[in-house]
């Protein structure tokens, strides 16, 4: 014994019975009924990840069908079929590796042998990798594959069931291998360390069996380099604290990661490809924990991480890990590549993308949430009301956009105008106010028949208002309608204003007869008294311009 050369874990502690072929009972199960039942097909197709158990469950199979001492289906594991299966000498098991025998000559050996007879009862062929036949191959495989000899058994393994032609799936019964929970591939480990007598400490079976991301063989050659190493190096902390830094939004803090990463001689593509996959871990903690692969203290912490960053967050840094990785293929740098994904996820500020906005939202409605949710231990007390102060008065533009208004609804009533300043009772509002309160909240208020004749400006105040038009003509027809004038006001200031009125600066013109002419229809746009000249326009439309010549 002691000459004999090592052998690996994944060698040595090889199932040899379906009974222990750990985390595929849905396979076993059927397997071993068959075989009882004399039910066994004359084909079988195994697919799924790589280090599952295919290869082996064929072997058990080959050894079940020829073993001497068959108990419910099970080999006995210890006749001498059993044993020269196991050493791998029988000769009723033949076994064909189709990734280098893929062509059709390999193909045509093998069917012209299938007839022939072996010691044992059943003659198995085990056809691993067979998705990489070529397309002649398998159609050299297909006939004798549907009507075998009556002593032959076929099974075929294969990573990628989709790239065999479906003509031979159609002719076989397909098993589906599963990879290992993180329960049973821990309870693998801890079995074979403690039979080993390797040493391994507890507490790191579980980082081992995350390493081996569900196969069973990855696993133990995990498990083989710890224990040949005498300890095991944590990877997994740079990327953890990568993703601590994006919880917290350090950006600084996620770059050293990075950092210390790289110069531990850790490629960035490696990095970015752990930090996607510890990121889909905490996203499937929040979201579906039955589906993770990871011990309950491994889940607790990704679900802790994925709370603390959100859904949405967690969308975007996989997305953003996603794209790096493909950007690292054509990149110079690709550290580079990953250091800029990570600023993107660690500042939504700095990312104009329409996930980075949902993540800040998010981001504000959790927090109304977490402070509506905080329970006061005593209530508050009562706090005085603010006393009130006076609005400060809205800029005269602003006052004037939105006393405007719109030409597409002349119809429409004009926003309601600013509160006025509180006058006392008898005291009259002063120029300025009127003058502000004129342009901003009365004249848009009056109809265009009145307010086409009140183009001026207020002169002053004593005991009356005096308005000053701009024409002598406009006069005779202002005084006409200056009780309605009156009334706009005293509704505006609260406080009644008798207006008088006057010319401004004593302009000369002849006034006109009230009867002289008929009153014009001012709802018209033609209805305003035309000007004699351009000049003139303009000075109707700004009162109290003056126009100024270069001489």
């Amino acid at each position: 014994m002691a000459d004999q050369p090592y052998q690996s874990l994944y060698r040595r502690y090889r199932p040899q019975r379906f009974g222990q072929v750990r985390g595929q009972e849905h396979i076993t199960r059927g397997l071993t009924n068959a075989v009882r039942d004399d039910k066994v097909s004359h084909a079988y197709l195994f697919s799924g990840p790589r280090g599952t158990g295919k290869t082996t469950t064929a072997r058990i199979l080959a050894k079940a069908l020829n073993c001497t001492n068959v108990v419910d289906g099970e080999p006995c594991d210890a006749c001498e079929s059993c044993t020269q299966i196991r050493d791998g000498a029988s000769l009723d098991v033949y076994e064909l590796d189709a990734a280098s025998n893929n062509g059709v000559d390999a193909m045509r050996d093998l069917v012209s042998r299938a007839a022939l007879g072996t010691p044992g009862r059943t003659k198995v062929y085990i056809v691993d990798e067979v998705h990489m036949l070529s397309t002649a191959a398998s159609n050299a495989l297909l006939k004798t594959l549907e009507e075998p000899p009556g002593h032959v058994v076929f099974v075929l393994a294969t990573t990628d069931p989709q790239k065999v032609l479906p003509t031979i799936r159609s002719r076989t019964q397909h098993f589906e291998f599963r990879l290992l929970g993180s329960d049973v591939l821990g309870d693998l480990l801890r079995d074979i360390n403690a039979d080993a007598g390797l040493g391994v400490p507890v507490e790191a079976i579980d980082m081992v069996a995350t390493r081996g991301h569900g196969s069973a063989r990855d696993a133990l050659s995990v498990l083989d380099q710890v224990a040949a190493a005498g300890h095991v190096e944590d990877e997994a902390s740079v990327v953890d604290d990568m993703v601590e830094a994006l919880c917290d939004h350090d950006v600084g803090r996620a770059l050293a990661a990075v950092a210390d990463g790289c110069a531990a001689g850790r490629d960035p593509r490696r990095l970015a490809e752990e930090l996607l996959a510890h990121l889909r871990n905490n996203f499937l903690a929040i979201m579906a924990r039955s589906t993770l692969s990871l011990s309950d203290d491994a889940a607790d912490r990704a679900e802790e991480q994925g709370r603390r960053l959100g859904p949405a967050a967690l969308v975007r840094a996989m997305e953003a890990a996603g794209d790096a990785l493909m950007q690292m293929r054509e990149a110079l740098d690709p550290r580079v590549s990953l250091e800029v994904a990570l600023v993107r996820v660690a500042r939504p500020e700095v990312d104009v993308s329409m996930a980075a906005l949902v993540e800040r939202v998010e981001r504000l409605e959790r927090g109304t949430v977490d402070r509506t949710a905080e329970p006061t231990s005593a209530p508050a007390p009562a706090e005085e009301p603010p006393a009130r102060t006076a609005s400060p008065k809205p800029a005269l533009g602003a006052l004037k956009k939105q006393a405007a208004p719109k030409a597409e609804a002349p119809k429409a009533e004009p926003p309601p105008a600013p509160a006025p300043k509180a006058a006392k009772a008898g005291v009259l509002p002063s120029r300025d106010d009127l003058t502000t309160a004129w342009a901003d909240a009365i004249l848009p208020k009056l109809s265009r028949k009145v307010a086409v004749w009140f183009k001026g400006r207020f002169a002053g105040v004593d005991t009356e208002a005096v308005f000053a038009v701009e024409d002598a003509n406009f006069l005779q027809r202002a005084d006409k309608y200056k009780s309605e004038v009156e009334a706009a006001l005293a509704d505006h200031f609260g406080v009644r204003v008798p207006l008088r009125l006057t010319v401004d600066e004593g302009v000369a013109t002849a006034p006109v007869a009230a009867d002289d002419h008929d009153e014009p229809d001012f709802d018209s746009p033609a209805a305003a008294p035309p000007a004699t000249s351009p000049e003139e326009h303009v000075k109707m439309a700004f009162p109290g311009a003056e126009e100024v010549t270069d001489e």
